[in-house]
């Protein structure tokens, strides 16, 4: 079916839509808008991965809006790729659905299980494994079990597959024998102790033996049977009893003698919230489980070696990792008790080990559970020996893109020589590429300069790096390819190796390598338009120029290789029938003189009405140039323009994508330099925009709502009207890792958490806010929203409403809740301003 008969078959469910929309101009209503986007926008293509041979390329999609399926409606779609080398030029099928028969036949999309030479790879599907060879297709299922099996590797032979089956037990399959056997027998609860006799059994026992020849006969028979039973066993795994915690992440060395392994401890006295449920099926109010809040007593973290050769298990010591027992520099104040300022080691987690290709060499992270301090480390299990390669210290937090958490390791892995290591870090304040030769110790910086590398990729061959950066802008997302080992400029040996863009589309350019690494799936998209599926040939021309790139970046030869071919083609008539604005990207100046990157929309009759919005989680970005992840609050603000409203979108203090201290501008106090930044924002559209100071709106949900309401608590003279949706009013009652990296723990840091939570700022309301929350929302909690409306009656304030939706979590997921949640905000607006 060609993508004429698709739309032909739409036509009858978008046309009134397309037909009211351009019938006179007719305005956008919210009704319109916040209906479901899958019938009124259309579905963009997700989840795109290749065949490994590299002619096909699958993703989900939904182009006939259908509601059921696995994924929600979508369908997996293939197109063919044909490759013209003689006209240099590439061409592709339309796109075909893939039938219920073949997508379970397929094997899942390709992951890091290759072999080394890139001819197999392993894979589980529906708790069972598989090997595939690439060169021929053939798939060879390796278990058939009820158990689960999963997490298949390669051993440091490939003679054999390492995988985990029902939990955390590793076993092995010889892929020419089809021996099993199982390397480790990790086991529950305590290992039962032989009764201990007391001094009167002793005595009775000894006593007999002495009088009765045939009590010791018999005893020493029965010891020899037990010492020939025990010779004549077969050699089994260690029986490694866990008592009351949970092993985590074993893995196999390539030379198959070490399993490391986490043990990790549940703290005691741990509370969980509870969200009640009313709207069920059973009539009943029912309780959904909820998480701990922010300072609860973390689990306990150890690292283990389990040596198969000398069957013993050892624990890895902490206690000579360098500034393992420094204080966060936010404890080292004055007045502190001896007790307080006592050293001792900080917990950590250990995570890892990442292995050179060749076995001889591993390294761990490991990362503070104050999250300060981020080590790589060698480690050599024979001696558990830890030496340090690299330390960042944040007095702050780590953070920033292929860093990793606490319980992965980051983006990183060892080059062909088998003792570099590459890695990311914010060492300079951008997240870098960064290798260390673990064995001479010597560093090199591959990229650097103001801007973020936001995913990286190294070639099958380890001589190049693939990597997407926003070094052309920072609202814009680019492809590079970087030599891993040389091309550098000149003959500088401190320069750093040049960068290939590969990629030109405004917008962001999210990019799937093909497998062979000759082609590029392109998921991309504009600030006006949706996501779709583009294809590109990697060897074509370099389209990186000086103007728009930094001076390490190089063009190539072209290829001859034409323009992206677009795969996809996903919006509704009706979406299409609306002139969608393109917002401009302007910097506002922070009263501190910094940059503050912003989406502008701008009225074509202009009212002197303005409103701001605010995106949440904090760590988001959303003054870019691509579509947003807040696709109804763009189309939101285009009725709005439309209206006579300015709207502003920025990109304030703690945001993503401008490097490290931009993201921990909210250090131990949100609401400070990130409501500071929406109040000049708020300023300098008054002096540039043409807009009335005394009619200004605020909104936002999430983090998003919790600055709308700092701002209407603590800078009440500056926004007329605000929306705070499902916003956090208390930062003590939010979750751990989230606040713990910015506010400390609140039983430490106390100071943090008055200043920054709305609710202790509530006498401060004087204009008109509106408080949207979903009841059954288990990130944010309606209990929040609870409490403040609870402090607002006892401060006797009467110019605020809350709506609550009883079937709604922190995202909204019905329509009707969307349409009731901005008719709302809009009448706010259109009343108070």
């Amino acid at each position: 079916m060609n993508r004429f008969l698709y739309w032909l078959l739409l036509l009858p469910t978008t046309s009134l839509w397309a037909q009211s929309l351009q019938k006179n101009n007719a305005a956008l209503t919210v009704e319109t808008i916040m209906q479901d986007p899958k019938i009124w926008v259309g579905t963009s293509p997700t989840n795109p991965f290749w065949s490994d041979d590299s002619k096909t390329l699958y993703f989900n999609w939904n182009p006939s809006q259908a509601k059921g399926g696995p994924t929600k409606g979508d369908s997996l779609y293939k197109v063919t790729i044909l490759r013209d080398l003689r006209r240099k030029k590439l061409t592709a099928s339309e796109p075909v659905k893939v039938s219920p028969s073949e997508r379970r036949a397929l094997p899942t999309p390709p992951v890091s299980t290759y072999n080394r030479a890139y001819t197999q790879r392993l894979f589980d599907r529906q708790g069972d494994l598989f090997l595939l060879d690439i060169k021929s297709g053939a798939i060879r299922q390796l278990t058939n079990t009820v158990e689960n099996e999963a997490d298949p590797t390669f051993s440091g032979d490939e003679q054999k597959v390492v995988f985990r089956r029902s939990g955390a037990n590793l076993f092995s399959i010889d892929l020419k024998t089809g021996e099993l056997t199982q390397l480790t027998d990790f086991r529950t609860g305590a290992k039962k102790a032989e009764p201990k006799l007391t001094d009167e059994e002793k005595f009775l026992k000894q006593d007999q033996l002495r009088l009765s020849s045939v009590l010791n006969e018999r005893k020493e028979k029965k010891e020899e049977a037990d010492r020939i039973n025990k010779a004549d066993r077969p050699k089994r795994a260690k029986e490694i009893y866990l008592d009351d915690k949970t092993a985590i992440n074993p893995q196999l060395s390539p030379d198959g003698r070490f399993v490391t392994y986490r043990l990790t401890k549940a703290a005691t006295g741990v509370k969980n919230t509870q969200v009640p449920n009313y709207v069920t099926e059973s009539g009943y109010t029912e309780e959904i489980p909820g998480r701990t809040k922010v300072g609860a007593p973390a689990p306990s973290q150890e690292f283990f070696v389990y040596d198969i050769a000398k069957d013993t298990v050892r624990t890895v010591s902490i206690k000579d990792i360098p500034g393992i027992m420094d204080k966060p520099a936010y404890l080292q104040t004055a007045g502190k008790t001896k007790a307080d300022t006592a050293k001792k080691m900080r917990p950590v987690v250990i995570s890892g080990p990442v292995w050179s290709d060749d076995g001889k060499v591993c390294v761990v992270v490991v990362r503070s559970l104050d999250n300060k301090d981020r080590w790589i480390m060698r480690f050599v299990p024979e001696t558990l020996k830890l030496s340090l390669l690299d330390r960042q210290h944040e007095d702050t937090w780590i953070g920033g893109p292929g860093i990793g958490s606490l319980n992965s390791p980051g983006n990183m892995n060892f080059l062909a020589d088998n003792q570099t290591l590459w890695f990311q870090s914010e060492a300079d304040g951008y997240s870098h590429i960064y290798t260390i030769n673990v064995l001479t110790g010597e560093r090199r910086q591959l990229t650097s300069g103001k801007f973020e590398v936001q995913q990286v990729q190294l070639s099958k061959d380890k001589t190049q790096f693939f990597l997407q950066t926003n070094e052309v802008h920072p609202g814009e997302q680019h492809f590079y390819r970087l030599s891993a080992t040389g091309n550098r400029v000149g003959n500088d040996t401190n320069s750093q190796p040049t960068r290939t863009q590969l990629t030109n589309m405004t917008g962001a350019n999210d990019v799937i390598l093909s497998p062979d690494e000759t082609l590029m799936a392109v998921r991309y998209s504009s600030t006006n338009q949706p996501w779709e599926l583009y294809l590109m040939a990697v060897n074509q021309q370099s389209l990186a120029t000086a103007k728009r790139t930094s001076s390490q970046v190089a063009s190539s030869p072209t290829a001859g290789m034409s323009a992206p071919l677009k795969l996809t083609s996903s919006q509704t008539e009706a979406f299409k029938a609306y002139p969608w604005k393109e917002p401009t990207i302007v910097t506002i100046p922070a009263r501190d003189g910094q940059q503050i990157y912003a989406r502008l929309y701008k009225a074509k009759t202009p009212t002197g009405k303005a409103v701001v919005f605010v995106h949440g989680a904090g760590y988001l970005q959303n003054a870019h140039k691509w579509w947003s992840q807040y696709s109804r609050e763009y189309m939101f603000h285009n009725l709005l323009t439309d209206m006579g409203y300015t709207v502003l979108d920025i990109d304030y203090r703690a945001s993503a994508g401008y490097g490290r201290d931009w993201r921990t501008g909210i250090y131990r106090y949100m609401g400070g330099k990130d409501l500071e930044d929406h109040v000049d924002a708020a300023k300098w559209l008054v002096e540039t925009q043409g807009v009335d100071a005394k009619r200004i709106g605020i909104y936002g949900g999430s983090y998003g709502g919790f600055i709308t309401l700092m701002a209407m608590f603590t800078t009440p003279d500056v926004f007329k009207a605000g929306a705070a949706l499902r916003p956090v009013t208390d930062w003590a009652a939010y979750n751990h890792p989230y606040t713990a990296n910015i506010l400390n723990e609140p039983q430490n840091d106390s100071l943090s958490y008055r200043r920054s939570s709305p609710i202790y700022f509530a006498e401060g309301l004087k204009n008109y806010l509106l408080i949207c929350h979903g009841m059954v929302d288990v990130n944010v909690h309606f209990q929040d929203t609870v409490r403040l409306m609870q402090r607002l009656i006892e401060l006797k304030k009467d110019n605020w409403e809350v709506a609550a939706y009883p079937m709604e979590d922190h995202g909204f997921v019905e329509p009707t809740s969307w349409m009731d949640e901005y008719k709302r905000i809009l009448k706010l607006f259109e009343e108070r301003l």
